[in-house]
């Protein structure tokens, strides 16, 4: 089992990261390094994110890194 972020522009097209991405083991620690990296992500040009779990998306809708930054 495998879990992995997909990093997209606001218009939903992929895009590289300026951070690399891993390959996780378990859903928490894929969660714990968005929440280490999602700043860097988003200085980056990264505007939202998708968890995919052995390629099945995990959340029924992208995660928005800007909704990340408003909220402190």
């Amino acid at each position: 089992m495998a879990w992995v972020w997909r990093f997209e522009k606001a218009d939903g097209t992929e895009t590289a990261p300026p951070v690399e991405p891993e390959e996780f083991t378990t859903q928490g620690d894929a969660e714990s390094w968005m929440g280490e990296e999602w700043r860097a992500l988003l200085d980056g040009g990264v505007d939202q994110v998708r968890l995919l779990e052995d390629g099945r998306e995990v959340y029924a809708a992208p995660m928005s890194l800007h909704d990340a930054a408003e909220a402190g």
